[in-house]
């Protein structure tokens, strides 16, 4: 009696092992199973996209292909007067696309020419002006003090005399100021840096005499050097005596 109740453990606990083992491998042959559908969809799916890649190469391969040279049988002797009137038929389709295309390009181009005159008349009215400008100032350069004073008589310009020395100094000269970076005694040439309205203008190679046109504010400033020394240099600013108004440089 003692030694049927183990027998009866052992046998129930081999029954439940038994059990489990069977539902483990019930569980994954299920997933095995489950696994090859999915590999073999994944298969299918490869398939038709490789298949749609190999019709999309067949196709860009057709068409990057050159197209072929047709070359036209010789017709016999008898029948060229037949050719002759075939290409006098009617005009192919194209023809009139062909033509509105030419109309539309002479059209633009008409259009470029009528601008170009324009920027032409306007660019000789603007080179009118400065070069009547500069006639006007470069008749009435002072070449020392006296002639300062002689053009200072007639009224016309304010004039603003001085002597500047080489320095990275600005020294004022009436509405600018001038700084003197090299004086050329040999050459009778300098190069100046001015300010105007607080932008910085460098002036290189200047000649004895040769004005600097100045724009400020609408009117026309002129610079002129008329001695060079070493490291120095003296002239004059001018200006015009009666400013323009506002809306007369807005006109301008």
């Amino acid at each position: 009696m003692l030694l049927k109740w183990p027998v009866l453990a052992l046998s129930a606990a081999l029954a439940i092992v038994g059990v489990g083992s069977f539902a483990y491998i019930s569980h994954e042959r299920a997933r095995e199973r489950q696994v090859m559908i999915q590999n073999e969809a994944l298969t299918s799916s490869l398939a038709d996209v490789r298949h749609q890649v190999d019709a999309l190469n067949h196709k860009l391969a057709a068409l990057s292909e050159p197209a072929p040279v047709l070359t036209p049988t010789p017709r016999p002797k008898a029948r060229r007067p037949v050719r002759a009137v075939a290409k006098v038929g009617a005009p192919p389709r194209d023809d009139a696309r062909l033509k509105e295309m030419q109309a539309q390009l002479a059209e633009q181009q008409k259009q470029i020419a009528g601008t170009r005159e324009d920027l032409g008349k306007t660019r000789d009215e603007l080179s009118g002006r400065l070069d009547s400008t500069r006639d006007e100032l470069s008749t009435s350069i002072a070449r020392n003090h006296d002639e300062v004073v002689e053009l200072q008589r007639r009224g016309e310009r304010n004039f603003y005399e001085f002597q500047i020395d080489k320095s990275k100094q600005f020294q004022r000269v009436g509405p600018i100021r001038v700084s003197l970076r090299k004086a050329d005694l040999k050459h009778k040439a300098f190069n100046v840096t001015m300010i105007v309205d607080d932008n910085e203008i460098q002036k290189k190679n200047v000649n004895l005499y040769e004005p600097m046109w100045i724009n400020l504010g609408g009117e026309t400033v002129e610079v002129v050097v008329n001695q060079i020394a070493k490291d120095h240099i003296q002239g004059y600013l001018s200006e015009p005596k009666y400013k323009k108004t506002p809306s007369a440089v807005e006109r301008d």
